[in-house]
């Protein structure tokens, strides 16, 4: 069966780019199809942010048990862990997360959800395959929000038995004893240290950094913290080879025998199926369609992409910007340019990683100041077992105008933010210390490191640091 339809907008993809960008599409009224071929629920639900969090928080939980000793807690090391029990809790709660993204896409598509695959004819005409038939959709303006997947190099293919990824981990009835990560970004960190708190023998490699750290003094602190839970083995290229039970996973002089490879050596965008070049788009050289980034229009086309499809900032709250980005142009024929936010990008790692704004390999050292607080001065990190937390901000020499920080703490999450709202609102140092801090609370660190850069600045009126006169 063939059917012909005509919209305003056609949306590909019903992830979270897909979602926010339909958002914009039915706020000013204009006619729409959103096309799927499933499984619906956004990759953060499913396979991403949330399922990576449900671990970590079950491995804190049982991690716990270490500290009961030291207040009185007797026979806590009798304790035991079914991880197959915990798995599939696990996955009983990744798909609460899961079937309820799904059930809102139903929910604001209705009867304009297609459940298939999509392909460019032309810059605005599509041809989809699904269950019904054949649908040509020809469209005033078009948004890409296809999403991503595991991205596996081609020399793993023999091993692909012994191979899982992010997308496929949590589908396992049970966890072998022995599982090797390859590749750690933040995703790679997060799974790493989750398995290994839950009582997996874990070695992690691969890449020349840790969760994108490039601040030397924040990553060599990380390496030192989190290699006291599980083998690190940064700097030299890992290789795989078969082992009688199970692989070898070798970096260097190193190797160990793992029963399983956990890949997490990043995402691939969604686009190579959508015959972009034969429809007319400039390609970029490893295929990815080129786009402006203030606009996300590809080419003169009313044609948009958006979230991880992009490959620009493969993040959750990233990808909801960029599909109402992308809603809102394309109900519009005239493409407005937006800003970008403050980068942000999170390791939820207990100590979490963080690093906002700009990066200190982006920054000139001449020019800026940097101040550094750790957590062994902080009472309230000592008392959250955060002493060997750390925090550098980078400023403006000039004028302590804040452009960027890198962070491992407890609670980092909350300073990463609070961070990215100041950078954003153009605060200095001089100007946040003039907000109110508690004690004992973990922000006493981001004041720490504040009057480390304050300091180097006089105030006008001779006033004490942090405060301010009436007017």
């Amino acid at each position: 069966m063939r059917t012909e339809i005509t919209v305003d907008v056609a949306i590909i993809g019903a992830g979270t780019a897909g979602l926010y960008a339909l958002r914009e599409v039915r706020r000013a009224g204009r006619s729409f199809v959103l096309i799927d071929h499933g499984p619906l629920g956004t990759t953060c639900a499913r396979v991403g942010c949330m399922p990576s969090k449900l671990a970590l928080h079950a491995a804190d939980l049982w991690q716990s048990r270490l500290a009961m000793p030291a207040i009185g807690v007797a026979n806590s090391e009798a304790l035991q862990l079914d991880n197959a029990i915990t798995w599939a809790a696990l996955r009983e709660q990744r798909d609460f997360f899961s079937n309820n993204a799904a059930n809102k896409a139903r929910a604001a598509a209705g009867k304009q959800l297609i459940e298939g695959r999509a392909r460019f004819l032309e810059p605005t005409l599509l041809e989809v395959e699904s269950a019904e038939g054949t649908h040509v959709i020809r469209a005033g303006a078009v948004i890409i929000a296809t999403g991503s997947r595991p991205f596996i190099p081609d020399w793993l293919a023999p091993f692909a038995d012994r191979i899982v990824t992010t997308d496929t981990l949590f589908e396992m009835a049970e966890l072998p004893a022995r599982i090797g990560v390859l590749g750690l970004g933040a995703l790679g960190l997060e799974m790493g240290l989750a398995l290994s708190r839950l009582g997996i023998e874990v070695t992690a490699a691969g890449g020349s950094s840790l969760a994108g750290i490039d601040d030397p003094q924040v990553a060599a602190r990380a390496v030192e913290v989190f290699s006291q839970e599980m083998p690190i083995w940064l700097g030299q290229p890992a290789s795989v080879e078969r082992a009688e039970h199970g692989l070898v996973l070798r970096s260097g002089e190193r190797c160990v025998t793992i029963d399983l490879l956990l890949v997490a050596t990043g995402r691939r965008a969604n686009t190579d199926e959508l015959n972009l070049q034969a429809a007319g788009f400039t390609l970029q050289e490893r295929g990815e369609p080129l786009f402006d980034p203030a606009t996300l229009r590809l080419d003169d086309w009313p044609v948009y992409i958006a979230g991880d499809a992009n490959g620009q900032r493969a993040l959750m709250h990233e990808a909801a910007d960029e599909g109402a980005i992308a809603g809102y142009n394309a109900a519009r024929t005239t493409p407005t340019r937006f800003r970008q936010k403050t980068s942000l990008s999170i390791a939820f790692a207990k100590p979490d990683v963080a690093t906002i704004g700009k990066r200190l390999s982006e920054l000139e050292p001449s020019r800026i100041i940097v101040g550094s607080a750790s957590g062994e001065a902080n009472g309230r990190l000592r008392i959250l077992g955060g002493e060997r937390s750390l925090l550098n901000i980078y400023a403006d020499s000039t004028s302590g105008l804040l452009l960027g920080a890198s962070l491992l703490s407890i609670d980092g999450e909350h300073l990463a933010h609070q961070l990215a709202w100041a950078i954003q609102r153009g605060e200095t140092a001089q100007s946040l210390l003039q907000m109110p801090f508690y004690h004992p609370v973990v922000e006493e660190l981001l004041a720490t490191a504040l009057q480390e850069i304050a300091k180097h600045f006089t105030d006008p009126q001779g006033l004490p640091l942090g405060l301010s006169a009436e007017e």
